[in-house]
């Protein structure tokens, strides 16, 4: 089976070359194919308006890409080594079933913007979806501190006990974290919501006119990256910017899940996790293992190396496409799909996981008090800081305070005892993806 760039006068590349340079490409194309089939039945209907196609053409093509969608879906299609990419496959594919039509399909572009077509459009789609789960997440947080505005937490510095918190404080701290994480995501939507078609190799199309607006409108893409240079200069810099917005995202569950796991433990007792979240040991029979919480917690370091990936691999390359590029496509997509599992898994253990008040009360120390005893000096005309000497030895004043609600102690919206939700869930709707941002 041969290449679709080989000449004649060329026997192709060594068995050895065509593994190395494919590499695990086949595997992400698969999930690529069926981008890549709607972008090219935008082209075609691009080349049709400018008159490349003619109608007879347009419509076999129409009618075969059909079949080709039903032949991705039943999963009668694959991608070897040999193929190289779905672009190979789909060419082929249109080929055998329209003939010169297939051959004119590839007219006016290359797979350099070929590919790229087709991941901004699996990237639009899937980066989406992790901003649904995380806005879920975000939400299943709200709403445990919408049952849990007064019930209380100690709040630590430096892993020791500080100051009073409340359950509700703490879960919308995370949404709140969350909520920027989506701001951050929404932004990297938008940057890779852009179309290359027409680029070609890099440089343009000579001689044909190409309707570039017409066809990224046909395919939903916001705007046309007008000059064709800045297509593969652009090539990792978007992907980035996704991936560090999922960085951003697996960030905030990272702490989400630390804390969790320490709050699982014997020593504190605070949280228990549902039987389905926990695993055990192989040979400790007792043992219920927040397995779930840990892995989360991995998730943020591996999307890092990705992004690492992508922000080396085009610096110092010049101008242009490099084969050096094909990796970045491996790093996004890996990426995006990781966030997905952990998205799964944080929602799973927000929902699964319950607060144990006899343990939170047990923590309840008066010492935690002792700051809000100096702000009541404080509010009665004493300066702070000879309010913080006059009750650092002095216990009882502390208890004053620790016997009170924490509504009472505190006074601010979004202080402990007197979180609220409503402005939140707002925000996370406008920043959810099809509602604007």
């Amino acid at each position: 089976m041969s290449t679709i760039w080989q000449k004649e006068a060329y026997g192709g590349a060594a068995d050895w070359v065509t593994r190395f340079t494919v590499g695990d490409d086949p595997h992400w194309d698969m999930m690529l194919m069926p981008y890549d089939a709607a972008a090219s039945l935008a082209h075609a209907a691009g080349l049709y308006r400018k008159g490349v196609l003619t109608s007879e053409e347009f419509e076999s093509l129409q009618d075969a890409l059909g079949r080709l969608g039903e032949a991705i879906e039943n999963g009668h299609l694959t991608i070897s080594v040999e193929d190289e990419d779905c672009h190979t496959v789909i060419e082929r594919f249109l080929t055998e079933e329209t003939g010169d039509a297939g051959r004119k399909i590839h007219t006016g572009r290359s797979r350099n913007d070929q590919v790229l077509a087709a991941l901004r459009l699996w990237l639009r789609q899937h980066v989406g979806d992790v901003m649904e789960d995380v806005a879920d997440l975000a939400g299943s947080l709200a709403d445990l501190a919408d049952k849990n505005v007064d019930t209380f937490l100690p709040g630590y510095t430096h892993t020791q006990r500080a100051m009073p918190s409340s359950v509700g404080a703490w879960a919308l701290g995370y949404a709140e974290c969350l909520a920027d994480d989506l701001s951050i995501l929404a932004q990297a939507r938008d940057l890779n919501n852009a179309s290359p078609l027409g680029a070609a190799a890099g440089y343009g199309v000579p001689h044909l006119d190409l309707d570039r607006a017409h066809v990224a409108d046909d395919l939903g893409f916001s705007r046309v990256q007008e000059q064709v240079t800045a297509v593969q200069l652009s090539r990792g810099k978007f992907e980035m910017a996704i991936v560090h917005g999922l960085v951003q995202a697996a960030a905030t569950i990272n702490r989400l899940a630390s804390d969790i796991v320490l709050y699982c433990t014997a020593e504190f007792g605070f949280v228990q996790l549902s039987e389905e979240l926990t695993t055990g040991s192989s040979i400790m029979p007792q043992k219920k293992n927040p397995d779930i919480a840990e892995l989360a917690r991995t998730v943020v370091h591996r999307i890092a190396a990705e992004m690492h990936v992508l922000l080396t691999v085009p610096a110092n390359l010049p101008s242009g496409y490099h084969r050096d590029l094909q990796v970045t496509k491996a790093s996004v997509m890996r990426s995006v799909l990781m966030m997905l599992d952990l998205c799964q898994a944080a929602s799973g253990l927000v929902e699964g996981m319950v607060f144990k008040p006899d343990r939170l009360n047990a923590a309840r120390g008066n010492e935690l008090f002792a700051t809000a005893a100096a702000m009541q000096q404080v509010t009665e005309g004493t300066p702070f800081r000879e309010a913080y000497r006059n009750v650092a030895g002095k216990p009882e004043l502390w208890t004053a305070q620790a016997n009170q609600a924490l509504s009472d102690v505190y006074s601010t919206p979004g202080n402990p005892g007197r979180t609220s939700s409503d402005a939140l869930r707002q925000r996370i709707g406008r920043i959810r993806p099809g509602t604007g941002s």
